[in-house]
C-alpha cells in the first residue's frame, strides 16, 4: 500500500534500477573425511564435525600431525631384508592432504572420525546410527567433492560398500558434489584376468549414481614424506633391524672393507637402538652416515609412506583448474605435483580398456610421458556411456549452474506467481549464463545458441500449477565438452606449380 503524506514537505523514495542478480556457487571445495592425530578446536571436539580450513596449517592446528605408522624389517630366504607395514599403523589422510595442498588446493572441510588409535573402521567413516563420517555432510550445502583416503586400507568388500556409499550421497541425498574414488590395490598392476584390479573396482562400485563419481588409477609415488620424517621409530621389531645391521658389520669387517676397531664402534652405535634415552635425531643420522643397509631399510619405509592414493591429489588438481580456468576446463592433460611416478606405468594399449570399457565404467589414467612428467590422462565420470554425464567438466559446470540458479531464486519462494515475477526471475537467469557463455563454459556463437530460459503461462506451466502454487522455468544448456580426440588427416596433394 502506497504511503499516506499527511504532512507537507518533501519525500524522497529510492527505487532498484538493477534487477537481482545470480552468484556462482564455489567450485573448488573438497570434504575429506578420515582419521585425525587429534580434532579439538580449542577445548571443544570436533569429532565428527565438518570443519572449514584453507591450509595445512590450519589442519596442524584443528587436527594436528602425522601417525606414526610403523614396520617389520626380517630378512627373507636369499638373506635379503624385507619391510612390511604393520597395517594397524597405517592412515592416509594427512600425507595426502599434504599432497592435496601441495597440487593447488585451498579452501576444504575436514571430518575427523577418530584418533590414530583404533585403526580404520567403516563403520566410523559412514555411521549411519550415529550420523558420523558421510552422515556430517548432509547438512553442509558448500562442499563440492568427496574424498575418503582411507577408504582403501579398509577390507575390500568395505571399501566397494563405501564407496557405493559416497556415490548414493552424492548423486541421491546431495546432489551438489561429486565422489573423487581410488582403486583398491591400485599400487598393483593389471593382469586382465579375474583378479584384475580394474575389474574388480567396477564390479563392486556398482551400478547406481554412476554420474556423480569419478576415479584414478594407479596410485602415486610422491615425495611428501621427506628423509627427516622417518627415522629408526618407524621400525617396530628393534632387535630384527639390530641383527640385520650387525650382520652388516660382521660382513664388512670379515670382507676387509672396515678394520675391525671400526667395526665395534658401529656396533656400540647400533646398540643404542634399544635405548629409550638415546638422542634419536643423533643416533638416526649417525647410523645413516656409517651403516648403507641401515640407510637402505629407511629408505624403503619411505618409499612405502610415499605411495599414496590419488583422490587426495586429484582434489587438488581440480581445485586449481576450477580457480584459474573455470569449473567447465576438463581437469586432464595438466601436471600432477610432489609426484615421482604412478606406481604403475601405464601405455597406450592398457588405456583403451580403463577409457571405454564396455561397461561404461571408464577410470582415469594418470600416466607419465617422456619430457613432459606425471600427467592426468583421463576426464571422465564413471558414466562412459552416457551422452549427457560422460564428462566430469559437464557434470560439474552443470551443477555449479544448477545450485548457482536454486540459490538465486530462493529470494522469490512465495513470490505473487505473475508476469513480473516471471520476467524478473528470467531476466536474472539470462544475465548469469550470459556471463557464463562470456566465460567459456557455454558453447555457441552467440548466447540465443548457447542457452535458453522458458518461465510462463502456456510456455512452461498450465492454469492448474498456478493454482497449485508451482513455477517452472525451463532452463536448456549448451555445455562445453572437451575434445577428448583430435584427429588429423593429412594426404598428398598433385602438384599445382
Amino acid at each position: 500500500m502506497a504511503q499516506v503524506l499527511a504532512t507537507p514537505g518533501v519525500y524522497i523514495e529510492e527505487k532498484s534500477a538493477f534487477p537481482s542478480s545470480v552468484v556462482a556457487v564455489p567450485t573448488a571445495v573438497p570434504a575429506f573425511i578420515g582419521y585425525t592425530e587429534k580434532a579439538s578446536r580449542g577445548n571443544k571436539s570436533i569429532i565428527n564435525v565438518p570443519t572449514r580450513i584453507t591450509s595445512l596449517g590450519e589442519f596442524h592446528q584443528f587436527f594436528g600431525g602425522a601417525p606414526k605408522v610403523t614396520f617389520e624389517v626380517a630378512e627373507d630366504e636369499k638373506e635379503q631384508f624385507k619391510v612390511t607395514v604393520n597395517s594397524d599403523s597405517r592412515y592416509n589422510l594427512y600425507n595426502c592432504m599434504r599432497l592435496f595442498f601441495a597440487n593447488g588446493g585451498s579452501t576444504c572441510y575436514i571430518v575427523s572420525v577418530g584418533d590414530y588409535t583404533g585403526g580404520v573402521k567403516a563403520a566410523q567413516l559412514n555411521d549411519e546410527e550415529n550420523e558420523g563420517g558421510i552422515k556430517t555432510l548432509l547438512k553442509e550445502p558448500e562442499p563440492t567433492m568427496l574424498v575418503i583416503p582411507d577408504a582403501v586400507l579398509l577390507e575390500e568388500a568395505e571399501c566397494n560398500s563405501l564407496q557405493q556409499a559416497m556415490l548414493q550421497h552424492c548423486g541421491l541425498d546431495m546432489r551438489n558434489r561429486v565422489a573423487i574414488l581410488d582403486v583398491y590395490n591400485g599400487d598393483t598392476p593389471r593382469t586382465m584376468a579375474d583378479d584384475d584390479v580394474i575389474t574388480k573396482f567396477r564390479e563392486g562400485v556398482g551400478n547406481n549414481f554412476l554420474q556423480w563419481g569419478a576415479a584414478y588409477y594407479p596410485w602415486l609415488s610422491t615425495t611428501i614424506v621427506s628423509a627427516d620424517d622417518v627415522n629408526y621409530t618407524n621400525i617396530s621389531n628393534l632387535d630384527g633391524l639390530t641383527g640385520i645391521l650387525n650382520k652388516e658389520v660382521d660382513d664388512m669387517v670379515a670382507n676387509e672393507i672396515i678394520k675391525e676397531k671400526r667395526g665395534e664402534l658401529i656396533k656400540a652405535e647400533i646398540e643404542q637402538l634399544s635405548n629409550a634415552d638415546a638422542d634419536v635425531v643423533t643416533l638416526h643420522q649417525t647410523l645413516n652416515a656409517v651403516s648403507p643397509m641401515y640407510k637402505t631399510i629407511m629408505g624403503e619405509v619411505r618409499n612405502q609412506l610415499n605411495v599414496l592414493p590419488p583422490s587426495a591429489g586429484m582434489a587438488g588438481v581440480i581445485s586449481m583448474v576450477d580457480n584459474s580456468v573455470g569449473v567447465f576446463q576438463s581437469p586432464a592433460n595438466v601436471s600432477v605435483g610432489s609426484v615421482v611416478k604412478p606406481a604403475v606405468n601405464i601405455t597406450n594399449t592398457i588405456q583403451e580398456d580403463l577409457n571405454l570399457p564396455l561397461n561404461g565404467k571408464a577410470v582415469n589414467a594418470i600416466r607419465t610421458f617422456p619430457g613432459k612428467g606425471v600427467l592426468v590422462w583421463g576426464a571422465r565420470t564413471l558414466d562412459g556411456n552416457s551422452m549427457d554425464w560422460r564428462y566430469l567438466s559437464v557434470r560439474r559446470t552443470v551443477i555449479m549452474i544448477e545450485q548457482s540458479l536454486k540459490a538465486a531464486t530462493e529470494a522469490y519462494v512465495f513470490k505473487p506467481n505473475v508476469v513480473n515475477t516471471w520476467v524478473t526471475v528470467k531476466g536474472m537467469m539470462t544475465n548469469f549464463l550470459t556471463d557464463q557463455w562470456k566465460r567459456g563454459a557455454l558453447a555457441g556463437s552467440s548466447p540465443e545458441d548457447a542457452f535458453s530460459v522458458d518461465v510462463g503461462l502456456g510456455v512452461t506451466m498450465t492454469p492448474t500449477d498456478i493454482l497449485d502454487g508451482i513455477m517452472r522455468i525451463t532452463v536448456k544448456l549448451a555445455v562445453v565438452r572437451p575434445a577428448e580426440f583430435i584427429v588429423i588427416t593429412i594426404q598428398q596433394q598433385m602438384q599445382k606449380s
